[in-house]
C-alpha cells in the first residue's frame, strides 16, 4: 500500500473520531453548568437527576437505532445526521428557557452520542486495514477521553473570565450557555468535514452501488488490491437480501446467534465494572471517602493523566498482541485494583456526617482507584468499541451494532442510576464489592466466550 493510501485512510479515521470527541465533550459539559442551570430554571434537580439519565436513554435509542438505519442509508449518512444533531443540541442547550425546552435538546443531543458511538468504530473498521485496524478504531476512545477533558477546560476558562458560570458573558448572555455554544466549533466541523470522506464500501456492495464501491476501495487500497477486496466482499455478503434484524437468529434454531450474547456481553460488562462512577461521580466519590473538594478534582485531574496513558499503550500494542489478552488482563488487573478499593473502604472510620476518614488506607485507596483507571482504559474502555466494531459478520454488523449498543448504553444508565443509591445503602465497600464481583466473571466470560479477531479481514468474521 503506497503512502497517500495511508494518509487517506488516517485522514478518513479522524473525521470519523470527531464524533467521539463529541460524544465526550457532550458528556462533559454538563458538569460546569449546573448553578446555571438551576438559577435559570428554578431547578434543584436539573444538573442531576433526570437531565442526565435522559441523555443516556436517548444514547440508547440512538444506538438502536443507528446501527439499523445504517444499513438502509449509509455509515457516512448517519454520522452527517448525528452531526446535526449535535448542532441543534449544542444550540438549543444554550438558549433553552425551561427545563422541558432543556431536556428535549439534551436527548436529541444522546441521540448523536449513542449514534456516533456504535457508527464511528463500525466505519473506521469496514475501512481500515486489518494489520492495523485496531490502532485506528481505538482513536475512538482517545478522542472521548479528550472531549471530556476538552468540556472541563472550556468550562472552567469561560467561568474564570466572567467570574462565575451564572454571570453575564458575552452578548448579554451568561457563561453557562457560552458553555454549550462552544460545542458548536467541534460540531459543525465534523459536519463540513464528513463531506469529504467516502461512503463505507462494504455498504455499497450490500446495497448494489458496486462501481462506487470499487473506486472507493482502489482509492484506498489501489486498483489490484481494491478489486481483489471488492470481490471478497461480494462473496461474504448473502447476496439474497439485504441486511436485517432477523439475521440475529440462527437459521436452524430460530435462536439469538452466539455471537450477538458475546457483543451483548462485552457491552454489559464494559460498564459493569463501574468505570462510570469514576467518570461522573468522581468529585463525589472522593468527598465521600474523606477527601477536600480540591483533592477530589485534583485526583480527578490525575485519572485522565492515566486514562490517557493506558491508551497511548494499547494503540501501540493493540495489532501486535491482540484483542483477547488485553480483555483478559485487564478484567484480572481491575478485579484485584477494585478488590483492594474495597479492603481500604471497608476498614476506614466513619465521620459524623457519613463520610469515611480513611487514614493510612487512604494511599492504598487512591493508588488502587488510579489503577484501575489504568487497566480499564488499557482493555474495556477501547477494546469493546474495537471488538464490537469488526467482530460481526458483514451482514449483521448493523443490527449486531444497534443491539450491543442499546445493552451498553443501558447499562450505564444502570450503573449512573443506582450508584447514589448504593453509596446510601450499602456504602461505598459495597457498591465496589458489587463492581468487583462484575470484574471478576468478566475473566471468565473473556477467556470462555471471546474469541480474537486481530488480523483478520472482515470478510472472514463468520459469527
Amino acid at each position: 500500500m503506497n503512502n497517500n493510501n495511508n494518509i487517506f485512510i488516517a485522514f478518513i479515521s479522524v473525521v470519523a473520531t470527531i464524533g467521539g470527541f463529541l460524544f465526550g465533550f457532550d458528556s462533559g459539559v454538563i458538569n460546569g453548568t449546573v448553578d446555571g442551570l438551576q438559577q435559570a430554571f428554578n431547578s434543584q434537580s436539573i444538573g442531576t437527576g433526570f437531565n442526565v439519565s435522559s441523555m443516556l436513554l436517548g444514547c440508547a435509542i440512538g444506538a438502536f437505532f443507528a446501527g439499523r438505519l445504517a444499513d438502509k442509508f449509509g455509515r457516512r449518512a448517519l454520522l452527517l445526521v448525528a452531526a446535526v444533531f449535535f448542532i441543534i443540541s449544542a444550540w438549543g442547550s444554550g438558549i433553552a428557557t425551561s427545563s422541558v425546552e432543556f431536556i428535549v435538546y439534551r436527548i436529541l443531543g444522546g441521540l448523536a452520542v449513542g449514534a456516533a458511538s456504535v457508527m464511528a468504530p463500525a466505519y473506521i473498521s469496514e475501512i481500515a486495514p486489518a494489520e492495523y485496524r485496531g490502532r485506528l478504531t481505538t482513536i475512538q476512545q482517545v478522542a472521548i477521553i479528550l472531549g471530556l477533558f476538552m468540556a472541563f477546560v472550556s468550562n472552567y476558562l469561560l467561568a474564570q473570565q466572567a467570574g462565575l458560570s451564572t454571570e453575564i458573558l458575552w452578548l448579554g448572555f451568561e457563561a453557562w450557555r457560552w458553555m454549550f455554544w462552544i460545542e458548536l466549533i467541534p460540531a459543525v466541523l465534523f459536519f463540513v468535514m464528513l463531506f469529504f470522506i467516502p461512503e463505507s464500501p462494504r455498504f455499497l456492495v450490500a446495497n448494489g452501488q458496486t462501481d462506487l464501491a470499487k473506486q472507493v476501495l482502489c482509492k484506498l487500497y489501489g486498483v489490484d488490491v481494491g478489486t481483489k477486496k471488492l470481490s471478497e466482499i461480494e462473496a461474504s455478503l448473502d447476496a439474497d437480501h439485504k441486511p436485517q434484524l432477523s439475521d440475529l437468529l440462527d437459521k436452524k434454531t430460530q435462536k439469538i446467534r452466539k455471537i450477538v450474547w458475546i457483543g451483548i456481553g462485552l457491552a454489559v460488562f464494559q460498564q459493569m465494572v463501574g468505570i462510570n462512577v469514576v467518570f461522573y461521580y468522581g468529585a463525589v466519590l472522593w468527598q465521600a471517602a474523606g477527601f477536600a473538594e480540591s483533592e477530589a478534582l485534583l485526583i480527578n485531574i490525575i485519572s485522565g493523566a492515566v486514562s490517557v496513558t493506558a491508551l497511548v499503550i494499547t494503540i501501540s500494542v493493540i495489532d501486535r498482541i491482540g484483542r483477547k489478552p488485553l480483555l483478559k488482563w485487564g478484567s484480572i488487573g481491575m478485579s484485584v485494583t477494585l478488590g483492594m478499593l474495597v479492603v481500604a473502604f471497608t476498614n476506614a472510620d466513619t465521620a459524623s456526617n457519613g463520610d469515611l476518614i480513611l487514614g493510612d488506607w487512604g494511599t492504598l485507596a487512591l493508588v488502587s482507584a488510579n489503577a484501575y483507571v489504568f487497566f480499564f482504559n488499557m482493555s474495556w474502555g477501547p477494546v469493546m468499541w474495537v471488538m464490537l466494531g469488526e467482530m460481526f459478520p458483514n451482514q449483521i454488523r448493523g443490527s449486531g451494532l444497534a443491539v450491543s449498543g442499546v445493552a451498553q448504553w443501558g447499562s450505564n444508565f444502570i450503573i449512573t442510576m443506582t450508584f447514589t443509591m448504593l453509596l446510601g445503602s450499602i456504602g461505598l465497600a459495597g457498591a465496589y464489592g458489587f463492581y468487583t464481583i462484575c470484574a471478576i466473571l468478566s475473566v471468565f466470560f473473556v477467556i470462555y466466550y471471546v474469541y480474537e479477531t486481530k488480523g483478520l479481514e472482515l470478510e472472514d468474521m463468520a459469527g
